[in-house]
């Protein structure tokens, strides 16, 4: 892949085969507060939950998972995790577009979710594209470090 444009991303529906490369970028792209192979085989499994899986050039790239507790008209991002060397390429964008469009196509009037307090990058991705902080949360993650919450209606 050349990493000086920007990729072509395609994203769909994580299946069991994806377990490997889920399992890989997350250990990859959390030191901590990490999905284990056993929740990742539920979710892939379940019906509360829809994996997206981001591919470029044949690669894959990054991930997403979109809590979706029935009776609820919220859905909740729970994660994306975006391959480091695509970082900053518009995966993370293209994979909040879909689970915006999960979270719609599902009932959902808004998504929420947590970041934490200093990752800029995805703070400027998430407020780019009208999420309101809705609330901080204090020693959120397993390190301790403080999480903002976010919130959008979507249309």
């Amino acid at each position: 892949m050349n990493v000086s444009s920007k990729p072509t991303v395609r994203i769909r529906t994580a299946r069991r085969d994806d377990l490997e490369a889920l399992v890989d970028l997350e250990n990859r792209s959390f030191v901590t507060d990490r999905v284990s192979r056993a929740q990742y085989r539920r979710h892939i499994d379940g019906t509360s939950v829809t994996i997206l899986v981001a591919e470029a050039d044949g690669r894959f790239v990054g991930s997403a998972l979109v809590f979706l507790r029935r009776g609820s008209r919220r859905a909740r991002l729970y994660s994306i995790a975006i391959d480091h060397h695509t970082r900053g390429m518009g995966v993370g964008a293209a994979l909040l577009r879909a689970a915006e469009a999960t979270a719609s196509d599902n009932g959902r009037d808004r998504l929420y979710l947590e970041v934490r307090d200093d990752n800029a990058a995805a703070i400027g991705m998430y407020e780019s594209r009208g999420y309101v902080q809705a609330g901080t949360l204090h020693g959120f993650y397993e390190d301790g470090a403080d999480a903002r919450r976010y919130e959008k209606v979507l249309a």
